[in-house]
């Protein structure tokens, strides 16, 4: 194992998605002992999980102490990112996987991915520079810096920082579109403020930057497409409150998910939900732009199924920090929108269908929401692994669009402090389920089902849950 320690762990800069810690009150944990108690929810620590759905292994977090976030895939090795920098697995045997590097490079939330020879890290929190050696400093500062950094990995135990790129309020998560010799980076970022020099309103578009693969130190932005045109600060995206109560203002957006091989791409940008062509992959198009300010309040996150006639989108209610899997928030809020596509090229629609939410209700100390996931390809069927933050894993069916249903779940009960944590990131890779807790690491699955067991067939080189593979070829 190579520990690459280059300073000591440093704070970040919050946003939607990162975790702040709590006390409990002790009428809290009083309702929290009752309900365990009486099995309604699972123990402290306790692990649950359906019986399709084995519990292969677990790696505790080691010289990295801060939040894991999210994963990538290429060969036999798995790319965990951390707020304090990221670590690399090898999974050659699942039951065992293997740290076998450690780098320590803080900076929020470290979204992670993977191409090639290269790695890349978002940066969305303001630093003093752009090296692993930085100390976190006023945004309003101008000499402070957020963005993307890219690490060569040609040996996967030595990785190496070779270069950095600064884009306009930082990069909160970052989408690769690789194009021939280059690759395309789409840098989501969001919450302008006029008082700070490097993110000034109106910020109503991504960043784009070029990397040549051959050359990655010469990697610059190229473009900003303005994605939400309109007039003054706000743009076109959606006003939020008060116009729309409890909705985020759209001022960027949160993630995106390409899919190369329809030249398509699905945005989730606070308030608003977004499809595009990116046949030119500089300048992304918008096709068709929804909102639903009945039920979401911050759009998260985009997956396409495999036919790309549908987009699940996610809705990150609270911020990935409230209690939101429970009765009194109900079925249709922190949930996924599954949404048709309907129509060809610029011409196509999104159109709305159903809500899905995981149906076991946890516990009111228990941050739950809709987070990070990917297909479990199977042709025919429209099945997705999903992290749920402490709600847990769950594998869910959306073939029937109007009627989805949980299929499989693990997860753990409460934390025993009443914190913040749960699972991050759950992705499907070459016939395991990879699961990345904030709190307790690295967790492998393993789901044996006869409606997804057909997906142990298929093989990817590597995986970038944003950019979407196509899972199988003609």
């Amino acid at each position: 194992m190579a520990a690459l320690l280059t300073a000591a762990p440093a704070g970040a800069v919050p946003g939607p998605g990162d975790l702040p810690e709590k006390k409990l009150s002790s009428s809290a944990q009083a309702e929290v002992e009752a309900a365990i108690d009486n099995g309604e929810i699972p123990g402290v620590d306790e692990i649950v999980h359906s019986g399709n759905i084995e519990h292969v292994s677990n790696t505790p977090k080691d010289l990295l102490p801060g939040t894991n976030s999210d994963l990538a895939f290429q060969g036999r090795y798995a790319f965990s990112g951390n707020y304090d920098g990221f670590k690399v697995f090898d999974i050659k045997n699942p039951k065992k996987p293997k740290v076998v590097a450690q780098v320590l490079c803080p900076g929020s939330q470290n979204d992670i991915s993977v191409s090639g020879d290269l790695l890349f890290l978002s940066t969305d929190s303001s630093r003093s520079d752009d090296s692993c050696n930085s100390t976190t400093q006023p945004v309003t500062e101008k000499s402070s810096w957020e963005g993307i950094k890219i690490f060569d990995i040609s040996d996967i135990t030595r990785p190496q920082y070779v270069a950095a790129v600064e884009t306009a309020c930082g990069s909160h998560t970052h989408t690769l579109l690789p194009d021939g010799d280059d690759v395309y980076v789409y840098v989501s970022s969001y919450s302008p403020n006029a008082a700070y020099p490097d993110c000034q309103p109106p910020h109503d578009g991504i960043s784009v930057i070029k990397v040549p693969t051959d050359a990655p130190e010469s990697a610059a932005v190229v473009d900003f497409p303005v994605l939400f045109p309109g007039e003054g600060e706000l743009g076109g995206g959606n006003p939020g409150s008060p116009v729309n109560p409890g909705v985020s203002r759209t001022t960027g957006c949160h993630d995106i998910t390409v899919l190369p091989s329809k030249n398509l791409a699905a945005g989730a940008c606070m308030g608003d939900g977004i499809l595009m062509d990116i046949s030119d992959p500089a300048a992304p198009v918008v096709i068709d732009q929804v909102q639903d300010n009945v039920n979401f309040a911050f759009w998260h996150s985009a997956t396409f199924n495999l036919d790309a006639d549908k987009v699940v989108f996610t809705d990150e209610l609270g911020g990935g920090g409230m209690a939101t899997c429970n009765a009194e928030i109900g079925p249709d809020r922190g949930a996924n929108g599954i949404y048709d596509i309907v129509g060809k090229g610029h011409k196509a629609e999104l159109r709305f269908v159903s809500y899905f939410k995981i149906p076991r209700h946890q516990a009111s100390t228990e941050n739950c929401v809709a987070h990070n996931g990917s297909l479990i390809p199977v042709k025919g069927k429209d099945i997705m692994v999903q992290s749920w933050y402490q709600g847990g894993v769950s594998v869910w069916e959306f073939t029937d669009s109007e009627n989805p249903k949980e299929i499989a779940y693990f997860e753990r009960g409460p934390l025993p402090n009443g914190g913040g944590g749960g699972t991050w990131s759950t992705y499907w890779y070459n016939g395991y389920l990879y699961s990345n807790d904030m709190a307790k690491g690295f967790d492998v699955l393993k789901l044996n089902d006869r409606r997804t067991n057909q997906a142990n067939s298929v093989h990817l080189d590597e995986l970038n849950a944003q950019t979407q593979p196509k899972y199988y070829r003609k």
